[in-house]
């Protein structure tokens, strides 16, 4: 058996869409992430393969650079895992890269913060081609305002209130290092990255972003929401379509790839 130092671990960068799934986590229909990427390694290496992953995602919610580790069962060149693994994936599945890491490499604990994107039309009429690639407002947002507000929840603090019910986080008590916020066309894009994020952290967020935004609130009301630490004082979650998890990010001593290509696709 190698010891704890030897490179017997492999980190994989996964992209998906997530229309089709139920989130990442396995259940027991196997209609998860998870659940497909596990098939498609057992198959390849005709042995059982779990992993673990650097950010569970909900349903509908899509992976650009979700990290995964697993210890492999057989000895495969890192090229191998990412086509044969790829031939047993889906279509809205595929792994994008495969690096050997050192085994006390940890895809989750290793982390040094995450990343997220919220795409939004803004548009008076529904989306069509990007159906579940964006999510959709109808009503004009104020990107100064937004803005505002969002510099509220910049730093450390306790977001119970944007917290879901059935969040099973130990600490709602998380760092949010930037909050971007930026037209491009018709399209908004909302940018977080945090050290760690609740269940639906994001997605009501960004739901009391577009509040502000349309002018039913003040950016101010961001504060208040927050200090409330109650999910009751927050906006409706906003619905899933348009997140994207972009992945995590490491110490560079693990030589963990920031970026795969669907980055130059993204909305």
């Amino acid at each position: 058996m190698p010891d704890d130092r030897g490179p017997a671990r492999l980190a994989l960068g996964l992209s998906y869409r997530g229309s089709a799934y139920q989130g990442w986590q396995s259940q027991p229909g196997g209609q998860t992430v998870q659940d497909r990427l596990e098939a498609a390694l057992s198959a390849f290496a005709a042995q059982p393969v779990s992993t673990l992953c650097a950010g569970r995602t909900d349903a509908g919610v899509h992976g650009v650079n979700q990290v995964v580790h697993l210890d492999p069962p057989v000895g495969r060149e890192p090229f191998s895992w990412v086509r044969g693994t790829n031939r047993f994936l889906p279509d809205d599945i595929a792994v994008q890269w495969c690096r050997p890491v050192d085994r006390r490499f940890h895809a989750r604990n290793s982390a040094r913060g995450r990343r997220y994107r919220f795409v939004v039309l803004e548009s008076p009429v529904r989306p069509s081609l990007e159906q579940g690639l964006c999510g959709w407002v109808f009503r004009p947002l104020d990107a100064d305002a937004m803005r505002a507000a969002a510099a509220h929840l910049l730093g450390e603090h306790d977001f119970t209130s944007f917290r879901a019910a059935g969040c099973q986080a130990a600490t709602p008590v998380k760092t949010l290092r930037a909050i971007g916020i930026q037209r491009r066309g018709a399209y908004w894009h909302f940018d977080f990255d945090g050290n760690a994020f609740l269940h639906h952290m994001v997605r009501n967020i960004v739901g009391c972003l577009v509040v502000v935004g349309s002018g039913r609130q003040p950016p101010g009301w961001m504060a208040e929401v927050l200090a409330a630490k109650s999910r009751d004082a927050a906006a409706p979650t906003f619905p899933p379509d348009g997140l994207y998890f972009l992945g995590p990010y490491y110490d560079a001593e693990h030589g963990i790839p920031e970026r795969s290509p669907a980055f130059d696709w993204l909305p």
